[in-house]
């Protein structure tokens, strides 16, 4: 389904009945482009990453400067939602890798975190996600992915705490040591 028509269906269909069952007056100049904007803002911004012709093109190139010692990609933005109750979850993403014979555009991994999470999302299967894709792009199992984000799930309802976190780690390869796991922690701590 193309994005005009998921965002007139969400709209007029869904959202906008919605608004009306709770009371809100559709005829407000306010209110009456409501229904659209909020689809809109669905399909072509929260939830773009649930489109496959969204995902980005992972370009690499060949490690022809033989470099062989972690790269970090860290404070990466997380802005996505909560798959069970549709509400934010803010945080940032740190990756690495270890390369072998292929190097990845740097931008490139920042636009494949932003797909995943622009998606409803848990946080467990984000970070699967990331390190699966990199692992295959880059022919290597040396790929480690963090998240810590804060769920406004868990600050904004049901229990209400306003100070705790969310922090998911994921790897394969050479990150399955310590030491080597432990030094991309502490240059993510700093």
């Amino acid at each position: 389904m193309r994005d005009k028509e998921q965002i007139e269906i969400i709209g007029d269909n869904h959202f906008k009945m919605i608004m009306h069952e709770m009371g809100l007056d559709l005829t407000d100049d306010s209110l009456s482009g409501t229904p659209y904007r909020f689809a809109k803002m669905y399909v072509k911004e929260l939830f773009y990453g649930l489109n496959p012709i969204n995902k980005p093109k992972l370009s690499t190139f060949k490690n022809k400067y033989g470099y062989k010692k972690m790269l970090v990609e860290q404070n990466i933005t997380i802005d996505s939602a909560c798959e069970h109750h549709f509400l934010p979850i803010i945080g940032h993403a740190h990756v690495a890798y270890i390369p072998k014979d292929k190097v990845i555009g740097l931008s490139k991994i920042n636009r494949l975190v932003d797909y995943y999470a622009r998606r409803p999302q848990v946080q467990e299967r984000l970070v699967l996600q990331i390190l699966n894709d990199l692992q295959d792009v880059l022919d290597t199992k040396d790929v480690i992915v963090s998240v810590t984000a804060k769920h406004l799930c868990v600050s904004t309802r049901g229990i209400k705490d306003q100070s705790s976190f969310t922090t998911t780690l994921e790897y394969g390869g050479c990150f399955s040591e310590t030491a080597i796991r432990n030094e991309f922690l502490n240059i993510i701590s700093h």
